[in-house]
């Protein structure tokens, strides 16, 4: 996934993430914070939502069973991916990815894992933290392989 590729999921399904939580396009645009006439036109198809709205919706609404549908599991990191080109550096606590990932590898105390939707790597440790996130499936496997030789 990219940046575009997520603007247009997001945009795509912001109606029915709107909806899902049961606000008008009032409360949504200003949650959000854009122009109910903004919103209409993104909801309408006739433009797509910025980086910036879409960054806000994958933030106030991860929880959202659309937005997860389309990103996976942490709507939110997809997007810290794609800002910062990866992340590399023990963070986040996980769930350990029972739902919406698959293992790729596992030695010692890390495993690879693929989302299974936005197809995004990342390494946890034992403890479920989250190491290194990346879309670069070779990046994902050199740090995998970095971690489990120290």
């Amino acid at each position: 996934m990219n940046k575009q590729e997520v603007i247009k999921s997001v945009s795509d399904k912001i109606r029915l993430i709107r909806l899902e939580r049961n606000y008008s396009q009032d409360r949504m645009a200003e949650v959000i914070g854009i122009s109910k006439k903004t919103l209409v036109q993104i909801e309408k198809g006739r433009m797509e939502a910025g980086w910036t709205t879409t960054v806000a919706v994958c933030g106030l609404f991860g929880d959202s069973e659309i937005l997860q549908s389309v990103l996976g599991d942490v709507p939110l990191e997809v997007v810290e991916i794609i800002a910062h080109n990866g992340v590399s550096s023990p963070k986040d606590k996980t769930l350990g990815g029972k739902v919406w990932w698959k293992e790729i590898q596992k030695e010692g105390s890390f495993r690879l894992q693929q989302n299974m939707i936005s197809q995004h790597y990342r390494i946890l440790d034992d403890q479920d933290y989250r190491w290194f996130s990346s879309f670069d499936k070779s990046e994902a496997v050199k740090r995998f392989e970095e971690l489990t030789n120290e």
